[in-house]
């Protein structure tokens, strides 16, 4: 009796469990859904808080749940919600001037110039931008040197050292545990999978990182210097040096213009719009303008569209979401975006490393049959490499910011191997088959030279085919692709120079040109794809996976954490790839 008892309570427990999860998930629904509806108020004399201390994405989303349509989410803050909101303020006669506040930026260079750019296009309305941290990192630094008054408090830092990146290589780990990954590889420049073959960084690894980190840094540099009227020379000797870390040393330098506390700077703010000290400042937090700019935006009336296709993340074969690009999500909205006759001309942002070989070519495909009946631009963004490139190079124009990192124009292959750790644990793989070549590959046994003739042989086809997509689409020669190709990155710079772009900005000028091509000169824009989700991505989102990734993280540590996640990314990573070496972080 006792037994059915704890039976019964335990099934009760169960069923009252799922019924108040069920619960959470219809509030929070609820609340999600109706965010993107509500109307935000501006007050008169207000000040735009631009902190950006949240995840920054090129396209916020719009996402559809099959079972639950009442959560359906279309955020706006994403990273052209952002720009288009500091261009909305510049004309809003309640918007004062723009706060930038303790940013801790969430966001890659590119985004960050792009950003950057919109607030110099801001500073043209005669608004006043002004910026304060308590701690400036080198990105934070950069955004915040356009303002037109520079705070720091006085027992603040600043870090402005240069650009760096740190690689891990795994060689003696996969000797020392048996784990292994088997790579082929084509392409010198190739360097996604050079931690899993060298214990040290290549020379031709190294030059191209070099390359780039230098390219970005100029870009950097020069941008400061004319903001704060100094030389690229005078950065560079702050940055060798450090002259600049305390707030002394940063007014010294001129990097800064005033050291001051948090309340010492809102008394500035309410004194520049003719507020009293013993009122509050009227402040909008850029999140919420950026929906208000977006309610604003829909009142356009014009019949014309340009879609804008994001492709967002790493490439993958299957449907994608806003965390990956996949064939599916993309392909069906460049069909929507082809087949809908309010729909102009196409613009396609990429903001990708690259990824699976075969979903490239079936998005170089789509694009091909759109450039028939609409023009397609590309908008590159912070990346655009490798498999990013190949669905970019057909476009009739292709336009990079001078900080994307692009090209990386290559190929490699792997497969998991767990035949050393196997060995080890004193356990063996026996196989049957009835043909000789029956099993292609077992992860319980070292790769054959038979295997490994197959896989060479296919990594070629798809770099063949890669490089004669690129000829074709950019008008070169396979030869001349290939003389700039072997997986070598390059910034938007050098691309450009090399003929891999066809001008340098960002989506401004992408749209400007799809607009010339449609010949038209006034539109709205359609944002797509528009990504589904099901249940089970439902609960995921609801922190399942992420309390399991915070208990690895504070059992491991950080640092051994990203190790584990590297492996078991790149343990996924079966069959031919296009893929740029994504986890180099830059500082």
């Amino acid at each position: 009796m006792n037994f059915i008892k704890r039976v019964l309570s335990t099934v009760t427990g169960i069923f009252v469990f799922l019924f108040i999860c069920f619960g959470l998930i219809v509030v929070i629904g609820l609340i999600a859904g109706s965010s993107t509806d509500q109307k935000v108020m501006v007050r008169d004399n207000s000040i735009l808080d631009l902190k950006l201390d949240f995840p920054i994405k090129d396209y916020a989303g719009n996402t559809v749940f099959k079972q639950y349509s009442f959560m359906n989410e279309n955020r706006k803050d994403g990273l052209f919600n952002i720009i288009d909101a500091i261009k909305y303020a510049a004309t809003d006669e309640k918007i004062k001037g723009i706060s930038i506040d303790n940013n801790l930026i969430q966001a890659g260079f590119s985004q960050t110039k792009a950003i950057r750019d919109a607030l110099l296009e801001f500073k043209k309305s005669d608004k006043f931008i002004v910026a304060y941290a308590d701690v400036y990192s080198q990105k934070d630094y950069y955004l915040s040197s356009v303002a037109d008054t520079i705070y720091m408090n006085p027992a603040g830092m600043m870090e402005f050292n240069g650009l760096s990146t740190e690689l891990l290589y795994y060689k003696d780990f996969q000797d020392q545990t048996g784990l292994k990954m088997e790579v082929i590889r084509l392409g010198k420049y190739k360097s996604a999978v050079e931690p899993f073959l060298e214990n040290e960084m290549s020379e031709n690894n190294r030059e191209q990182i070099e390359g780039y980190l230098n390219g970005i840094w100029s870009v950097v540099k020069n941008d400061i210097a004319e903001s704060r009227n100094l030389t690229t020379d005078r950065l560079d000797a702050i940055a060798d040096d450090m002259l600049s870390r305390t707030p002394s040393l940063a007014k010294s330098t001129k990097m800064i213009d005033k050291i001051a506390y948090y309340d010492e700077y809102e008394k500035a703010i309410k004194q520049a719009i003719n507020v009293e000290d013993s009122k509050k400042i009227n402040t909008i937090s850029i999140k919420d303008y950026a929906l208000h700019t977006a309610n604003k935006l829909k009142t356009n009336t014009s019949t014309n569209r340009i879609a804008v296709i994001y492709a967002e993340g790493e490439i993958i074969y299957g449907e994608g979401d806003a965390q990956y690009v996949g064939q599916g999500a993309v392909n069906r909205s460049l069909k929507e975006a082809r087949e809908d006759d309010r729909v102009k001309a196409v613009v396609i942002r990429v903001n990708s490393p690259g990824g699976s070989a075969l979903a490239s070519e079936l998005i170089w495909r789509e694009i091909e049959l759109t450039k028939t009946v609409k023009p397609v631009i590309v908008s590159m963004g912070d990346l655009a490499a490798s498999g990013g490139y190949y669905i970019a190079c057909n476009a009739d124009k292709i336009i990079a910011e001078p900080t994307t990192i692009t090209g990386s124009i290559g190929v490699f292959g792997m497969l998991p191997n767990v035949k050393g750790l196997a060995d080890k644990w004193g356990i063996n793989a026996e196989q049957v088959s009835t043909n000789k070549n029956s099993i292609i590959y077992s992860v319980f046994e070292p790769m054959s030279d038979a295997q490994e003739m197959f896989i060479k042989g296919s990594i070629n086809d798809i770099y063949e085919l890669f490089t004669h997509r690129v000829a074709e689409g950019r008008g070169m020669t396979q030869d001349n692709v290939k003389a700039i190709a072997e997986g070598r990155v390059w910034t938007g710079v050098d691309a450009l120079n090399n003929g891999l772009v066809d001008a340098l900005g960002g989506m401004d000028l992408a749209l400007k040109y799809a607009a010339e091509a449609a010949d038209i000169e006034d539109y709205k824009i359609k944002e797509l794809p528009v990504f589904e989700k099901d249940l089970e991505k439902i609960l995921q989102s609801f922190g399942l996976t992420k309390a399991r990734e915070d208990i690895l993280k504070e059992e491991l540590g950080e640092t051994n954490y990203k190790i584990m996640q590297k492996i078991k990314s790149m343990s996924k990573k079966e069959g031919i790839q296009l893929l740029f070496p994504f986890s180099t972080e830059i500082k």
